[in-house]
């Protein structure tokens, strides 16, 4: 305030009249006011958004059996798994580099063959192929799961997966947690040719059988016919007619006659 206008506040004051303030003057005292009334309001923490996990669409989740028997790789090259997403536990990894690093020959071999084969398909076209590092299964829980087939189990539940394996017990622990579960074995045992008794056939014999007087002989798909008083053909190509057909863990088993 200038000297002039404190005079006249005072003079207002003595007269008992009220004491005018510049703008100025009432802009600075809002100005405080409103500072330390700022001051006094607790300041909201900004909540950051949290990135949400990328969904991923039709993931099939690969274990260790799958992995070395190599099947899987001919049914993905085939096609029949365009655009799907393959999941590879860390878990899995050190199984398969464990395997890989066996003393014993045949072991270390599949092993082997195994990282071979996930790393060719990790180049093919239309296929995706996602490991989940020790951070993205600890992300989801399954650091305090012990067992690699649990492991699997929750992965797949969690994204609403399937599994792809050899492992009957893994594919029996999966179901009942309801969790799809391909089981290579049946799915070969289902594609193998049908025939039925009475069908005639023309195959070649390759070896005897274990009785001194059969004959065994194979379709292409592996299935084996056993046929009566066919061991001196051994070598040559009969016709025959299917007798019967017997199923067993290990698949089919046709038992034939000459004709």
């Amino acid at each position: 305030m200038t000297a002039r206008e404190i005079r006249k506040v005072k003079k207002d004051e003595k007269e008992g009249r009220p004491v005018p303030f510049s703008p100025k003057f009432i802009s600075l005292f809002a100005e405080e006011v409103a500072k330390r009334v700022a001051r006094t309001i607790p300041k909201r923490k900004s909540k950051k958004r949290k990135k949400k996990a990328k969904k991923i669409e039709n993931a099939v989740f690969l274990d260790t059996s799958a992995i070395i028997d190599g099947r899987i790789f001919d049914v993905v090259n085939s096609g029949i798994f365009y655009k799907h997403n393959f999941i590879i536990l860390e878990s899995i990894l050190l199984e398969l580099k464990h395997i890989a690093d066996s003393k014993d020959l045949v072991k270390r071999e599949r092993g082997r063959r195994g990282l071979e084969s996930l790393d060719k398909l990790k180049k093919k076209k239309g296929i995706t192929i996602t490991v989940f590092s020790e951070g993205q299964e600890k992300a989801l829980g399954l650091d305090k799961i012990t067992e690699v087939d649990e492991r699997l189990i929750r992965a797949s539940k969690i994204t609403r997966g399937q599994i792809v394996t050899c492992d009957y017990n893994l594919e029996k622990k999966a179901n009942i947690s309801n969790v799809i579960a391909i089981n290579i074995n049946n799915l070969a045992n289902l594609l193998k040719i049908t025939a039925v008794p009475g069908e005639s056939l023309h195959i070649k014999i390759l070896h005897k059988g274990k009785d001194i007087t059969q004959g065994v002989g194979y379709f292409d798909d592996g299935t084996m016919i056993v046929v009566e008083n066919a061991a001196l053909d051994v070598g040559h190509e009969v016709n025959v007619a299917i007798a019967r057909v017997i199923q067993t863990t290990a698949g089919r088993i046709l038992f034939a006659k000459k004709i």
